[in-house]
């Protein structure tokens, strides 16, 4: 098998992260005529990483538009935190950089508006850019201009052409989610004012090794980012980041802000203690992706352990959230209907359809109390909090939640 280059630097990526085996798409949930073609694919899901600028990169044996297409189902403004989180955002951008009626907000990758509909309701004006045409459509419909684009060096030029200059852009979840990291960031300095700010969000690589967060890991993600990797491709079309903080989102992720090489923005302590951190741990070294896999195949065999055990017992597990990173767990713990009879999810575009390789079906969460679960296994981790303030009221059949990772927990 011929061995991949970089997708940024271009080095032969010889060296191994995890092999998750062939997966379907983590977002391709079926519909009941989709399963019984029984035509669903699959596609290696194995990760490596670079050798000389240490970007750890999923192989991409599908294309961008196959994944992010019409029937594209995750919608943000599904959860409540997560639309929390974006007006804290907003909130905070608009008091530190001072925008108003005379600045223009721009978001990548803007999915539903669920972001820029709190910069809209302050009377800043905003334009979201986003590829999927049926997440594009319910921004509109919320007062949130949207185009229809894969966002890269040409829209990027394009949108300069047509006068568009922006204060602040986020690519808040995004980066990951580009084959061509380079080409993409890339588009960023022809629509950044001279002075603007760009902040990217995106689950910090060094939380993925230490919590063994294998599970967001999907097709979907090409690239599993560190501050040192994502410097280098910023470095590289002339932006530089100045400021980070640390955000207990998606198990852990970085705000890096970001600007013109030439701008005035000063460098932080913050960043350069993050330096530090992730030199100390060993990011630049290639020892430390090793043994990844082993510490994988241990999350895999508790869990399983725990569905055997609650086979035996007659006890019934259902799944809670038909997220991504939950697919990715189960296809790669190889588990169906005989162990999980159900999931359930708030997003009624994923309702009544099945979870992608496994085929558990999904439900609204209003049936959870009709199915009545012993277990009900939280598949998206980050939002354990939530989910379980949701539910609290499976205590009354003697339900109780459970989490696989890092390692199965039955929780009080």
């Amino acid at each position: 098998m011929t061995v991949p280059n970089c997708r940024f630097c271009k080095t032969p990526l010889t060296q191994d992260f995890i092999d998750l085996g062939d997966q379907p798409l983590a977002n391709a949930y079926l519909t009941p005529a989709q399963l019984a073609a029984g035509t669903e694919k699959a596609y290696p899901l194995h990760a490596r990483v670079c050798p000389s600028c240490f970007l750890v990169q999923a192989d991409d044996p599908v294309a961008a538009d196959e994944i992010f297409d019409e029937g594209y189902a995750y919608f943000s403004s599904y959860s409540e935190s997560w639309v929390a989180h974006a007006k804290r955002y907003a909130e905070a951008m608009t008091a530190r950089w001072g925008l108003g009626p005379q600045s223009l907000v721009i978001e990548v990758a803007s999915n539903d508006g669920y972001l820029l509909q709190h910069f809209h309701k302050a009377g800043i004006p905003v334009l979201g850019i986003e590829p999927t045409a049926n997440t594009a459509e319910a921004a509109v419909k919320i007062g949130v201009p949207t185009e229809v684009a894969f966002f890269n060096d040409e829209t990027g030029r394009s949108l300069k052409a047509r006068g568009i200059a922006a204060d602040l852009m986020a690519g808040n979840n995004v980066l990951a989610h580009v084959p061509d990291i380079d080409g993409f960031v890339a588009g960023f300095q022809h629509v950044l004012k001279p002075q603007g700010v760009l902040t990217f969000e995106f689950p910090h690589l060094l939380n993925l090794i230490e919590l063994v967060q294998f599970d967001t890991i999907y097709h979907e993600h090409y690239s599993y980012l560190s501050l040192l990797a994502v410097e280098r491709v910023l470095r590289a079309n002339g932006l530089r980041p100045f400021d980070v903080e640390l955000l207990p989102t998606h198990g852990g992720s970085l705000r890096l802000f970001c600007a013109h090489q030439g701008s005035d923005h000063v460098e932080t302590q913050a960043l350069v203690t993050l330096r530090d951190r992730e030199a100390q741990a060993g990011l630049g070294t290639l020892a430390t992706y090793g043994g990844f896999t082993a510490r994988v195949e241990a999350v895999r065999a508790d869990f399983l352990k725990f569905l055997a055990k609650a086979r035996a017992e007659g006890k019934k597990v259902a799944a809670y959230g038909a997220a991504a990173k939950g697919n990715t767990f189960l296809n790669y713990c190889g588990v169906g209907t005989d162990d999980i009879v159900a999931s359930f999810d708030a997003n009624p575009h994923k309702q009544d359809r099945f979870l992608p390789g496994s085929h558990i079906p999904i439900h609204a969460p209003s049936k959870v109390a009709e199915i009545r679960p012993d277990y009900l296994v939280i598949m998206p981790w980050n939002l354990k909090d939530e989910i379980m303030g949701q539910l609290a009221y499976i205590s009354e059949w003697g339900g109780r939640f459970v989490t696989a990772s890092p390692d199965t927990r039955i929780l009080d």
